[in-house]
């Protein structure tokens, strides 16, 4: 289709999911109940985190901050994709596209730039166990986030600022539940190739490489700790796998789809879903709510919470 024969572009048709009323239905109550638990889960970690007397170490610190990350990215295309199971026409303005695009690879880069910090972290912990609150300080903590914020800043406007003037013309259908940058720089009406280069470059590379370091680095805690103690290795492994599968469920779409943007794999819906709605639900899971120590902080703050409210 020549794109360049047609009207100026005002707002994208998304394709959403396809299928009968029923389906639409089922999906719409699923995801639904997967964004409240998300953002349950999230909102309860942070607040935890807050108020608790007994988690204010660097650990605890960091995934509190993950929450937030994980919330805010869920929440940058979840509500849309769920109203939009309820509506016939899927459509969304080119300037809420852009807005969707931009937070979404905002949260996306600071997430991936703090998981490699909870990495270090656990690192220093296992491996300098001595040394942990000299080497974590609070001042370092602080500069990490301020980090990992500022490389999702950088990650997401090196791209839109290319992205945003670009025309659009003619075709308009996203074939995909939300906004992102291979499938909405498809439909430009312009050469676009050097800016596919660029994508491939920033979000693949980002991906691809933040992953490999997770890897490594859980590789080398794994290897101390079997060094030390094999009792401690079992202990390790279980932790650590579970940390290895939600890594592989957020990075493992975000390089099929980056790192080959332009093929098939940037319109497969289920790949989207994993990054944007399943990840940001299993990360409090796994990264908190398995811990023990978590576990009871939140009982003991419920209680207090309970106990106060019945003394009023």
């Amino acid at each position: 289709m020549d794109h360049k024969n047609g009207s100026v572009v005002t707002e994208f048709i998304l394709s959403g999911f396809s299928g009968q009323w029923e389906i639409q239905i089922l999906f719409f109550v699923t995801f639904s109940l997967i964004y409240g638990a998300t953002v349950l889960g999230n909102s309860l970690i942070m607040v935890t985190v807050k108020f608790s007397l007994t988690l204010h170490s660097p650990m605890y610190f960091l995934l509190g901050n993950l929450s937030f990350l994980d919330m805010c990215l869920s929440t940058a295309t979840t509500p849309k994709m769920i109203t939009d199971l309820l509506t016939e026409h899927k459509t969304i303005s080119v300037c809420g596209c852009m807005a969707q695009m931009f937070f979404m690879h905002f949260f996306g880069g600071s997430e991936m730039t703090l998981l490699i910090v909870m990495a270090f972290d656990r690192y220093i912990a296992i491996c300098k166990p001595l040394h942990y609150r000299t080497i974590m300080s609070h001042r370092l903590l602080i500069g990490f986030v301020i980090l990992s914020w500022t490389v999702g800043f950088i990650h997401t406007m090196s791209q839109m600022v290319l992205t945003v003037n670009l025309p659009f013309c003619g075709y308009n259908v996203i074939d995909s539940i939300f906004c992102d940058l291979p499938l909405v720089i498809r439909l430009a009406c312009v050469e676009t190739y050097t800016l596919e280069l660029f994508v491939i470059a920033d979000s693949g590379l980002l991906s691809f490489v933040s992953f490999i370091i997770l890897l490594m680095s859980y590789t080398v805690i794994l290897v101390t700790v079997q060094h030390r103690s094999s009792r401690g290795l079992s202990k390790a492994l279980s932790t650590l796998s579970a940390h290895i599968i939600v890594v592989t469920l957020f990075f493992g779409p975000c390089i099929f789809i980056y790192v080959w943007p332009f093929s098939s794999f940037a319109s497969n819906k289920t790949l989207a879903i994993f990054y944007t709605v399943i990840t940001p639900l299993l990360n409090p899971i796994i990264y908190t709510l398995r811990n023990q120590k978590m576990q009871a902080v939140m009982r003991k703050l419920l209680f207090q919470h309970t106990g106060a409210t019945w003394n009023i």
